[in-house]
């Protein structure tokens, strides 16, 4: 498939108003694009288009729960910049870590309908736009979508949903000349990670039982880079840090030969045990 050139085309980016969102947005501006900063909070998105560029980078507010903000999203991008080239589906949410026994059916619905259903509807309002302009879709999966997704079972379930959505849809816009790109990130430096990881003592004890190898943390900036060289190139898959890449190859190998362990690992019962004692507290979601 041919490269993808983005000077001169227009992007439309999902929960942009910092982090991963905001560095691909600004690295496509970097490449000669436009940019639709889409995010929940309309202040929040103009002032992380201010931030990007003067005329190329504009912010609206749209909720991903919501179909009809996001067609109004899509609208806004062609009325602005002139059409809609690209889609970067990044917006998403996460909880704190507990069993799924321990989470609030509220809670499970919710990261649900963002991270899975809000990608869908992202797409379902780009897609005309997309194949008219033989253009290129990303989403934003995780590592979640390919190892064990346990004290976080319904981010995993969205994770590896979006997975499926990605390839699938890939082969079936191959006959328009457009594309789709997976983007799998480990763990990133953004407020999510701050948030769901850094500030919960149990989140500190699950990582502490991946390698080492695996703890390396990137910078946004080196995320969103990477987004979009995946999209100039069309790759089917984005992987960072590079070092997940041997998991995800080997996912058929691994997943059951460390699930088995996990069973057996004393020290990941007990933090189960932990996990699940956390029914009925407040199981605070963060972006």
């Amino acid at each position: 498939m041919a490269t993808f050139e983005l000077s001169g085309k227009t992007a439309l980016v999902t929960g942009a108003a910092r982090g991963i969102g905001f560095a691909t947005a600004r690295a496509l501006v970097g490449r000669g694009a436009s940019v639709l900063i889409a995010d929940l909070d309309a202040e929040k998105a103009a002032a992380a288009a201010a931030q990007i560029h003067d005329t190329r980078a504009a912010g609206i507010a749209a909720d991903v729960t919501d179909r009809g903000a996001l067609q109004r999203a899509v609208a806004t991008a062609i009325e602005r910049f002139g059409s809609l080239d690209v889609l970067v589906a990044n917006a998403g949410i996460a909880s704190r870590p507990a069993t799924l026994r321990a989470m609030a059916p509220e809670t499970v619905e919710r990261i649900l309908d963002t991270n899975l259903l809000g990608v869908w509807r992202s797409v379902d309002a780009a897609l005309p736009e997309i194949v008219a302009r033989k253009g290129h879709i990303v989403l934003i999966s995780s590592i979640y979508a390919f190892i064990n997704g346990v004290g976080t079972i319904p981010y995993a379930m969205s994770k590896a949903a979006v997975e499926q959505l990605g390839r699938a849809l890939r082969l079936e816009l191959v006959p328009h000349g457009a594309s789709v790109s997976v983007a799998y990130f480990g763990f990133i430096d953004t407020e999510m990670v701050h948030r769901a990881i850094d500030s919960d003592p149990l989140a500190n004890e699950m990582l502490e039982m991946f390698p080492k190898l695996l703890h390396k943390r990137l910078q946004p900036s080196a995320a969103g880079e990477a987004i979009v060289r995946g999209i100039e190139r069309r790759q089917p898959r984005i992987i960072r840090p590079r070092r997940w890449a041997a998991m995800s190859v080997l996912r058929g190998v691994l997943g059951p030969l460390t699930d088995a362990r996990a069973e057996r690992d004393q020290r990941a019962l007990t933090l189960l045990r932990q996990l699940d004692a956390r029914a009925g507290e407040d199981q605070p979601l963060t972006a």
